[in-house]
């Protein structure tokens, strides 16, 4: 297969210059870590509101697949809207629509209108990744956006880290009620939005980068086409290998952020403030992979190696460190499986930052945020039936985790495989006409 991945061209060297671009990353990553306190707020303020509110679980679990069936679909609205208007619109609609729906969690009160809420918030926080690949398209040569994206998305897990003291500042040391909390941390969306409508703008026209670097980032062939519509993605082979790509994968990823506290808290017996170190440590490796896997693919292009094998052959390595999981159910160390998870959910983002990459390299940008959209969509649909399975295997296994470890180690490798079988070269679509 390695000699498979071997096929296709990179373009003619241009000297690496200037930081502008990084900038952008940065503003990204920040808004990442608020996309992520925003989403995670809810779950650890769950305990609190179901003994104020009276919820049972089923109430709670009415408000969560609300986000999720919301966050499924918004991707498919959310990147066609980014791809209709450009990041820097398209985006500011996703954050506004996902701080209105933030805020309105101050204010609701029934089952009802916590789910309302919560389908806001997950319909804007659907544009979240398309708006970054669509930026990161614009703002990155194909040799340096793996890396920049695999930034990006490390910042996940610092949005889930820095959760839970953004809650303690506002409600302990501040002296708020959760209502307040809900609304106040608003502030952080809306200063968000006024970042990135300050900063953000294609390249070109910023105005503020230099020659030299506007070279580096341009200076991959042009496009000859601008824009596909939904009706020439959706026939695209191309457009389903990445999006099968990640329904394969995405469930692994809800998996570990909904129910790793829970399995460490039941199989040794620990309090979840306990969890919570090894629920860090989980989370930075994850980082370091995130980051790591961008680095290999980029690196693997620089050094010359095609991009078709340098995606899958960082793919392939990333799923191999997800192995691991099949050693940990029965350990009676904690630490050796806090470790043993965290290289997986480390090869976990590794994976996940470089197949983000994908569509940009084989659809032109005007056409990467619905792309990116039929992904997260798919994505999401993977992810409810991951959840309802999980329940299911548990409840008939007594709790037993193996065969749920078991199948997360699987679905990487399938997943190459599809992306290879649908896309053998990773080569740009082809098409008569843009629709």
């Amino acid at each position: 297969m390695a000699q498979a991945f071997a096929d296709g061209g990179t373009a003619a060297p241009v000297p690496k210059s200037g930081r502008y671009r990084w900038l952008i990353v940065a503003v990204l990553f920040a808004a990442t870590t608020v996309n992520y306190i925003d989403r995670t707020m809810l779950g650890l303020l769950a305990p609190t509101l179901g003994t104020e509110l009276g919820w049972s679980e089923n109430d709670y679990g009415n408000i969560v697949t609300a986000f999720q069936a919301a966050y499924a679909l918004g991707f498919l609205l959310m990147g066609w809207l980014i791809d209709r208007f450009g990041p820097k619109v398209g985006y500011a609609i996703a954050i506004s629509t996902w701080t209105v729906g933030h805020i309105a969690h101050g204010f609701a009160s029934s089952v009802v209108s916590f789910m309302m809420a919560r389908v806001i918030l997950g319909v804007g926080e659907a544009g979240h990744f398309p708006s970054v690949v669509r930026a990161s398209s614009e703002w990155f040569p194909q040799k340096e956006r793996s890396y920049a994206i695999g930034w990006v998305n490390s910042a996940t897990t610092i949005g889930v880290i820095l959760t839970a003291p953004t809650i303690a500042l506002f409600m302990v040391w501040m002296g708020f009620d959760w209502r307040e909390t809900f609304i106040y941390t608003g502030a952080f969306g809306v200063l968000l939005l006024i970042l990135w409508l300050w900063l953000y703008s294609n390249p070109r026209e910023s105005g503020k980068v230099s020659d030299a670097e506007l070279a580096w980032i341009e200076h991959d062939p042009p496009e000859k086409i601008e824009r596909l519509g939904w009706g020439a993605i959706v026939t695209k082979r191309e457009a389903w290998a990445y999006s099968i790509g990640k329904f394969l994968t995405d469930p692994v990823w809800f998996l570990m952020l909904f129910w790793l506290p829970k399995y460490f808290s039941t199989t040794y017996d620990v309090d979840l403030k306990v969890v919570l170190l090894p629920m860090i440590i989980m989370y930075l490796l994850s980082d370091v992979g995130s980051i790591l896997g961008g680095w290999v693919s980029s690196k693997l292009i620089q050094s010359g190696h095609s991009v078709n094998f340098a995606r899958k052959a960082t793919m392939l390595g990333a799923g191999c460190c997800v192995l691991p999981l099949l050693f940990v159910s029965g350990l009676d160390n904690m630490w050796l499986a806090v470790v043993l998870i965290g290289i997986a959910l480390a090869g976990h983002q590794a994976f996940s930052s470089t197949i983000l990459s994908i569509p940009p390299d084989m659809f032109p940008k005007r056409a990467v945020g619905s792309v990116i959209g039929l992904g997260g969509f798919m994505g999401g649909v993977g992810g409810m039936i991951m959840a309802k399975s999980t329940g299911l295997v548990l409840d008939a296994t007594g709790g037993n985790y193996t065969l749920i470890f078991a199948a997360c180690t699987t679905v990487y490798f399938l997943a190459v495989f599809a992306v290879h079988i649908l896309s053998p070269r990773l080569a740009p679509v082809t098409v008569e006409s843009a629709k």
